[in-house]
């Protein structure tokens, strides 16, 4: 048996299950054991199920001892706390959800009970998505595993470090504009943003409808590939879900970089890395081409214009009269208890996006941003387009910086925006990403992105899986 349970990935867990080296008990009580020992400095989780937990891995060796285990089966993960689990707390990290218990499970969290995943809990992320550092939970910020002095990314900030520290085999994220890909890459580890659609956000506390996505957080590619054949699919409860897949036809590889993501802003030790992560490319016989996409200067105005309008329609519900945290007013108007439930219940960056959503969707503003920046969305989405026809793959930075220190960028939310700059084009195209590790500065560690063409998920995972063999990133 291994010394330490806590460093394997999916299919080497899953072997060990299956050759009856260990149990799921053992397995996920060394988990448990491992978020005691070092989660009370990272902050990782929200919610620990342990009880759940220990429920599903004695289940699962039923299974296991009766053959008829799948690759999942007793493996221990994490799941993001916008989620929901049915009958445990999802919190979205806000004081407004403090207490809520869902009512029923997300269609993700659906398909990794039938496979048979065990739930080791919930963990943290910005209030309600809304963040690019973990620093905007109303509870706590969640720190970088491998520098505790820098943040973890966001919004899925949580999901990354328990995977990086080993607190989990696998996580659960979301991703409305880098959120898991940013965290993924801050954290040294492998986050996939599926093509819009391609994965149900039933049961996903909604943060952006049209931008949002469910996405695995894993310690490499093949571990990502097998997660998100798990939660792909069709779902009848989310109509804009679908099975479509393309096949993956791969003759001679071709990478589109991008002139307008080598530009000023990039940190220098980031942009070397990643060229020599071109030059890999290179040696294993991949034509690199020069791209172009004019358009992607505009992405993160348009984001932030598009995402705050949709986040004020969908957290309009959130009052604390119908849902979440509801102050005592008995002698208060109604309009005067629902607008001191939605102060105190929502924090600063949360209040900031509503704010600047309803404005933009506000009267006499309606026209001049909200319809123009969804015109401008279709114009960055024409750009891939031109660009898939003639690349296999488009490369860049995951972010143009390296993890920033707690705090370092609190006053300063134009610079915090700007660490998504390259993330957000891929969400407002509906296209598949994923960051995966290419080097280090200073023990900091440095994702590249590789984004395919919609539906093209396999092609995507093929070619991130090709470096990843070949690249010595450690």
């Amino acid at each position: 048996m291994k010394t330490d349970l806590t460093k394997l990935t999916i299919k080497e867990a899953h072997d060990g299950l299956k050759s009856g080296e260990f149990t799921s008990v053992e397995l996920t009580k060394a988990f448990l054991e491992r978020i005691k020992e070092k989660d009370k400095e990272i902050k990782a989780y929200v919610t620990v199920t342990e009880g759940l937990a220990l429920e599903q891995a004695k289940r699962a060796d039923k299974i296991i001892k009766n053959g008829e285990m799948n690759v999942l089966t007793g493996i221990p993960c994490a799941i993001k706390d916008i989620i929901l689990i049915k009958d445990v707390k999802c919190t979205a990290s806000s004081k407004f959800l403090e207490n809520y218990v869902a009512p029923y499970n997300a269609t993700v969290i659906e398909k990794l009970e039938k496979m048979g995943a065990v739930f080791l809990g919930k963990t943290n992320l910005d209030e309600f998505a809304m963040g690019s550092s973990c620093e905007n939970s109303a509870f706590f910020p969640t720190k970088n595993p491998r520098n505790l002095e820098r943040v973890p990314g966001g919004s899925s900030g949580g999901s990354a470090a328990a995977v990086a520290s080993d607190m989990c085999v696998y996580a659960l994220g979301t991703d409305t504009g880098g959120s898991i890909r940013q965290p993924a890459s801050f954290c040294g580890i492998t986050g996939l943003k599926p093509t819009y659609g391609a994965v149900s956000r039933y049961g996903i506390i909604a943060y952006a409808s049209s931008l949002d996505q469910v996405g695995p957080l894993t310690k490499n590619v093949e571990d990502a590939k097998i997660v998100f054949e798990t939660i792909k699919g069709i779902d009848k409860m989310d109509s804009t879900s679908t099975d479509l897949k393309k096949e993956n036809n791969l003759n001679k590889l071709r990478i589109g970089v991008p002139k307008e993501y080598f530009a000023k802003g990039l940190e220098k030790e980031v942009e070397e890395t990643i060229k020599k992560a071109i030059e890999t490319y290179k040696k294993l016989g991949a034509e690199i081409i020069e791209i172009s996409l004019p358009m992607s200067e505009y992405a993160l105005a348009c984001y932030y214009i598009i995402a705050p309008a949709e986040a004020s329609a969908n957290l309009a519900r959130f009052d604390g009269l119908r849902y979440g945290a509801s102050i005592d007013d008995e002698d208060g108007e109604i309009i005067d208890t629902y607008l001191k439930n939605r102060t105190s219940g929502f924090g600063k960056e949360v209040k900031k996006r509503i704010m600047l959503g309803t404005y933009t969707l506000s009267s006499g503003y309606y026209e001049a941003y909200y319809k123009k920046a969804l015109k401008v969305r279709t114009l960055i989405k024409k750009d891939f387009e031109k660009a898939f026809e003639k690349v296999d793959a488009i490369l860049g930075p995951t972010s143009p910086c390296l993890p920033f220190k707690i705090g370092e960028k609190s006053d300063d939310p134009l610079s915090m925006y700007l660490s998504d700059i390259y993330t957000v084009s891929v969400n407002l195209a509906g296209l598949p990403g994923i960051s995966i590790p290419c080097g280090s500065f200073n023990g900091l560690p440095i994702g590249m992105q590789l984004i395919g063409n919609a539906f093209e998920e396999d092609k995507l995972l093929s070619i991130a899986s090709l470096f990843e063999k070949n690249y010595d990133n450690r």
